[in-house]
């Protein structure tokens, strides 16, 4: 018997890597031919030699008509050549443009996962109305199924009939919180290696941040909060996880923040793969973001038993409950930011409460194994025959 063929769209191959690997894996596991397009910035080796195949088409990442159009002419004839039974798409430019070729490639099912829809509260109302009526047609006319990670995206598609009801799915987040993000699988011998790599001691309060090194993150917020709060608590220690790809648009605060890192307190590690065994070292996670889809970071660290702060926005509220698993704060405010840091430093029963918390909420919401679930059987459902 053939085997059924699924074609993942994404705009660049980290996004394979970070986000979609564990969905293809599970994919191919389960007899499907998986191919993967999106641009090749450095990781295709990699994941090729993790049993994925690969396949490079530019896509930019903005709206460059050219560029774009070119995209879409790639990806209508790998479609017409691999005639893939399903097409998925992720990422929002990419996912535009994929479902463009598939529509004329006449591809039977399109499916688009939305990480987190492109619009968002800080965007000029004629922006937001853009791209608003941009996800609900392209939605409407040129998507079959219609995932939702964020339960709040999910609410809006069906309120503002982005598709009908009984195509949409809210398909929520997940990580590997058996076999990899739980506490029980970093060993003390790592986690003391890597204490004492980054001179830090079982003493120290450690707060940590992992994402991209941008403004919209909040990463100003945080390190303005933190440097307030230091001078009176001498135990503090901010890690910070992350950095800036060469695509990325925001140089310049980049370069602005690597002038401000200068701290005898703050630890920046840039990017990293052991992210449990740096989980473990820490106290607390903070994520301070202007905007998220479902951030996968504040559920690694629910999963290894952290506590969070966070902003009070779309996606971190859908994981962060204050008074049960941390606290959320108003974005861009370093003050309130810092007076949250202040009350967990010094109320050590609260961040055991809280801490204890985060891994019953992963366990009950944020499984890897019910997300992926949900995919294959809409896989299944679409390919029987």
């Amino acid at each position: 018997m053939t085997k059924k063929k699924i074609l993942q769209i994404c705009a660049i191959d980290v996004s394979v890597d970070a986000l979609l690997k564990p969905l293809i894996l599970k994919s191919m596991e389960e007899g499907y031919e998986v191919h993967n397009a999106c641009t090749d910035t450095g990781k295709f080796a990699e994941l090729e030699a993790q049993g994925l195949t690969m396949i490079e088409i530019s896509i930019d990442r903005q709206i460059h008509p050219v560029k774009n159009l070119k995209s879409i002419w790639n990806l209508y004839k790998l479609m017409k050549k691999e005639k893939y039974d399903i097409v998925h798409v992720h990422t929002p430019v990419a996912a535009l443009l994929g479902r463009v070729a598939a529509k004329f490639a006449g591809v039977k099912n399109v499916i688009y996962t939305a990480h987190g829809f492109y619009f968002h509260d800080e965007m000029s109302k004629k922006q937001y109305n853009l791209f608003f009526n941009i996800e609900k047609y392209a939605a409407k006319w040129m998507t079959d199924w219609l995932l939702l990670q964020s339960k709040e995206d999910y609410q809006l598609s069906l309120a503002q009939g982005f598709k009908s009801n009984d195509h949409t799915i809210h398909l929520s987040n997940g990580v590997d919180i058996w076999h990899k993000f739980h506490e029980k699988q970093v060993s003390f011998e790592e986690l003391s290696q890597f204490q004492s790599e980054n001179d830090l001691s079982g003493d120290d309060f450690v707060f940590t941040f992992v994402g991209r090194l941008v403004k919209e993150k909040g990463i100003f917020e945080l390190i303005e909060a933190f440097k307030l709060l230091a001078n009176n608590f001498p135990q503090a220690r901010l890690v910070l996880i992350g950095g800036l790809l060469e695509s990325e648009r925001d140089h310049g605060s980049y370069q602005e923040l690597m002038n401000d890192l200068e701290h005898p307190s703050i630890r920046y590690l840039g990017f990293r793969k052991d992210i449990p065994t740096i989980m473990k070292a820490s106290d607390v996670f903070v994520l301070p973001s202007y905007r998220e889809g479902l951030p996968r970071s504040i559920i690694e660290a629910m999963a290894m038993e952290k506590p969070i702060i966070a902003t009070n926005i779309r996606g971190c509220r859908e994981e962060v409950f204050p008074g049960e698993n941390g606290l959320l704060v108003e974005k861009e405010n370093s003050e309130e930011l810092k007076k949250a840091m202040i009350e967990l430093i010094e109320n050590p029963q609260l961040v055991a409460k809280y801490a204890k918390r985060s891994r019953s909420i992963v366990e009950e919401l944020f499984d890897e194994e019910k997300v992926l679930k949900k995919q294959i059987d809409l896989f299944d459902d679409l390919t029987r025959i």
